[in-house]
């Protein structure tokens, strides 16, 4: 059987970067080198080649995390190649990775979110009416940040302005929300046309850790992960259908990865990842792992429906 040229694209210039190298590095390992014939790509030096390449390359797997990855960026780039690429494509990609407008998405389409505010870097910001209308505590994150950076959980008013301040050296839109303190939970969704949602995990951060911020994500052994989560039928079946909802409320293709809090037997959606970490640990392959795929088969499916995608929506390529 012909190999697949594969592009393996890691690294960029975000703020996870490291980040995206690790992953990318053991994605490598992982892949079946009988099927692929794997070139690897940092789009912060190799976009000019990966551009000359694009003739020769089957499919892309996007290892990126955060803007310039996650957002559409690069899967515009892919598209004008008519490179076959896993996961959502320009409009999911970045209604995903811009907070504000995936929790307006969710509003419309009935999943539940915490209440929120939202401030511009040009707004003048009330901070009293803002803790009256929110409470305490509550979160201040940036709406274009990944993996909790420059976020902030706010326990007192006079502590809020620096929170904003911090906040907007990471993006020019704030979300302002409301702090749900319960179980943390993620659940996967799997597939293009017919989805699936995968095991649910429950996350707990370490003691030193409020809440699964970007040292509990990316550090070994600070935070405990379940899976299956310690949580009721019912309540597993309400966190996968939500998983499922938010996915397609945000025009997904693929997978995705949604995170949720679960209190007093309500659950509410904090965000999805469109490309979820993809360690051999992280939680996305942990999950498929006790759904029945093997890291590398879960990578084999990603890239198989990738190559179908596009050949469905080439359909509209001019001839």
């Amino acid at each position: 059987m012909e190999k697949i040229r594969l592009a393996l694209l890691s690294g960029g210039i975000s703020s996870e970067r490291e980040v995206s190298l690790n992953s990318g590095t053991q994605v490598f390992e992982a892949l079946d080198k009988d099927k692929y014939e794997i070139t690897r790509y940092d789009p912060k030096i190799d976009l000019p080649k990966l551009v000359m390449d694009a003739s020769n390359i089957d499919a892309a797997l996007i290892i990126l995390h955060g803007p310039f990855g996650e957002d559409g960026t690069v899967q515009g780039l892919l598209d004008l190649l008519d490179i076959p690429y896993q996961g959502a494509g320009v409009l999911g990609s970045a209604v995903a990775m811009n907070k504000l407008v995936a929790k307006r998405l969710y509003d419309g389409a009935k999943v539940p979110t915490p209440t929120y505010l939202s401030f511009s870097m040009n707004d003048r910001i009330n901070i009293p009416e803002v803790v009256g209308s929110l409470g305490l505590p509550l979160v201040v994150k940036p709406a274009c940040a990944g993996s909790s950076v420059g976020m902030t959980i706010v326990k007192l008013q006079e502590d809020l302005e620096s929170a904003i301040t911090l906040g907007f050296e990471h993006d020019d839109t704030l979300i302002l929300e409301s702090y749900i303190k319960g179980v943390e939970l993620t659940c996967g969704v799997l597939g293009n046309e017919t989805l699936e949602a995968l095991p649910v995990i429950e996350i707990i951060p370490g003691d030193s850790h409020e809440y699964f911020d970007y040292e509990a994500k990316y550090v070994a052994g600070e935070t405990e992960e379940i899976c299956p989560a310690r949580i009721d039928e019912p309540t597993r079946l309400k966190v996968q259908g939500l998983a499922i909802l938010a996915h397609q409320s945000l025009f997904l293709k693929g997978y995705s990865r949604t995170d949720m809090i679960l209190k007093d037997g309500e659950l509410s959606v904090l965000e999805t990842n469109t490309i979820p970490g993809m360690t051999a640990t992280s939680l996305f392959p942990q999950s498929a792992q006790e759904g029945g795929y093997s890291f590398s088969a879960l990578l084999d499916k990603l890239i198989q429906w990738a190559i179908e995608e596009n050949k469905r929506t080439n359909l509209r390529r001019a001839r």
